[in-house]
């Protein structure tokens, strides 16, 4: 067994309430990473989440920024990335599925599936990650087992098997019965949680099932898993790995049941590091060269201390401690000193780390998000792309002489990821872009507490932007005359098209059809 093939990295997906903060919490209480269940979104503001930094999220009671979060169980290492479950959710959310091999998807039982996790899903198919999904709330009333099942199957093009059944939901809940190793999860305890009584039996037919459930419910979990059996894919370890079938586990992450099983299955089936898309070639994990690529940068986690800590996925190699690696940004090797390693209950230094696992380095702005580290310069990650915005606003400062602030400020940001910053070729008022609304507030209140800057967010007259090239620089130049008005660059000096609506991209593309509009831009 190579040294990479005990990593799991993946993340979870879902829809906001789906129960992902009390999964991710049961996933590190069952990985041994922390002790106490309730230390990852305590009620108290005094145990407040450990990945919960901005004040913002302490107010809203979300996570905006993703954090790294490592377990180990039986040999296996688990690298959970946190993604923003927020409907608002931002460009990071993205990027942090391009750091995973593979991702869990929570289903809340009574809702099915929701539009943000939809928007989530069709990131992972962009990269072909491979999706477990787990139906959450079993104990609580929800819709058919079957019509969950079916709109997987539907909304999502993916080939289902359940792994494990409900018996019963809501007030008729009596446990989870293992299809695969023919297994009873029973709850105990007045507040019916599973405590780790599990029944093995002979199968279906065990009569083993009429003495420890209802009649009506063995009667039920009889007919529906045979027809389940009988009528969904049998698992295919391999359409699951290429992304084209979804193992289906259920459970109530809040009572524990069905959390064993789903760290079993990402131990079991989920791939471990796998190649990556880069140019000149994809990256091997196998490649002994240390490589990796930046897919978020966080700053001021301390404000006393300007500094940023960049995340970074390891590819191939072994990164030691104190090597020197080159950022493709700018070719000058850095010799990290620090890294941060994450776990759960603290963070450590790191000594030594292997592809697939997320290294944080702290760095005063010289890393950028969509920045390859590597041994030697010439290897650059690729599939890490910004976003065309879908909110422009102009930015008014409150006080006109804190315009070098403001700069800075924006730039930091746009570093990070939080937002996109245009510079108009006409006029002074910069705008600045957005994916989703609630990156206007972090905006809004980042300025203010970290960097002094009270600035409003004004209606800019355009509505998107693209990003402009073409084969020929002269017919470059000559829409960049002819459209002056609209024209800005990104902080990289790319020159940017702002438009006033979808439809005038439309248009203007059909004018200028020498010109190319891109609405993703590859860092």
């Amino acid at each position: 067994m190579s040294h990479f093939d005990d990593r799991r990295t993946f993340a979870i997906i879902s829809h906001p309430d789906a129960g992902k903060t009390t999964l991710t919490e049961k996933l590190l209480l069952f990985g041994g990473a922390i002790h106490l269940a309730g230390e990852v979104k305590a009620r108290g503001a005094a145990r407040r989440a450990r990945s919960d930094w901005m004040k913002i999220e302490q107010q809203r009671g979300i996570s905006v920024t993703s954090s790294v979060m490592t377990f180990e169980r039986e040999g296996i290492t688990f690298n959970l990335l946190d993604t923003p479950g927020h409907e608002d959710f931002s460009e990071d959310t993205y990027r942090t599925l391009t750091a995973v091999d593979s991702a869990v998807m929570v289903i809340d039982v009574a809702k099915g599936i929701e539009s943000q996790t939809r928007k989530l899903f069709e990131v992972c198919r962009l990269r072909s990650v491979p999706i477990i999904t787990f139906v959450n709330k079993v104990d609580r009333e929800g819709r058919p087992v079957f019509e969950t099942l079916d709109e997987i199957a539907e909304l999502l093009a993916l080939d289902v098997t359940p792994m494990t059944w409900p018996v019963g939901m809501g007030g008729e809940f009596e446990g989870i019965y293992d299809l695969v190793g023919n297994r009873l999860l029973l709850p105990e305890g007045p507040s019916r949680e599973f405590l780790g009584k599990v029944v093995e039996v002979s199968g279906l037919d065990d009569p083993k099932l009429d003495e420890l459930l209802s009649a009506p419910g063995v009667a039920k979990l009889r007919e529906d898993a045979e027809l389940a059996m009988a009528g969904y894919a049998p698992f295919d370890a391999e359409a699951y790995r290429n992304g084209d079938l979804t193992p289906v586990y259920f459970g109530s992450a809040l009572k524990e049941f069905g959390v064993d099983s789903l760290i079993a299955a990402l131990a079991e089936h989920a791939p471990p590091p796998r190649p990556q898309p880069a140019e000149p070639a994809p990256v091997s994990p196998a490649n002994p060269e240390v490589t990796g690529f930046v897919f978020k940068v966080q700053a001021n986690m301390d404000p006393n201390h300007r500094d940023r800590i960049a995340f970074m996925r390891l590819c191939s190699g072994t990164f030691k401690r104190g090597m020197k690696l080159t950022p493709s940004g700018h070719g000058k090797p850095i010799a990290i000193h620090s890294p941060i390693l994450f776990f759960a209950r603290e963070r450590e230094l790191a000594d030594e780390a292997f592809p697939g696992d997320i290294i944080g380095i702290p760095n005063h702005g010289v890393l950028r998000v969509g920045d390859t580290l590597s041994e030697r310069p010439g290897v650059r990650f690729t599939g890490l792309p910004n976003f065309a915005p879908e909110i422009l606003r102009r930015v008014a400062l409150k006080d006109p002489t804190k315009t070098k602030q403001l700069r800075k400020a924006l730039d930091d940001m746009a570093e990070e990821g939080v937002t996109q910053v245009f510079y108009p070729e006409i006029g002074s008022n910069w705008v600045i872009g957005v994916v989703g609304q609630l990156q206007l507030e972090v905006l809004l209140s980042r300025l203010e507490a970290e960097y002094k800057v009270g600035a409003n967010l004004e209606p800019a007259p355009f509505e998107t932007a693209r990003w402009i090239s073409a084969e020929d620089p002269a017919e470059l130049k000559t829409f960049m005359d002819q459209n002056r008005s609209a024209m800005a660059k990104d902080r990289d000096d790319n020159p940017v098209f702002l438009a006033k609506s979808a439809w005038e991209v439309g248009y203007i593309a059909d004018r200028y059809s020498k010109v190319k509009f891109a609405a993703t831009r590859e860092r």
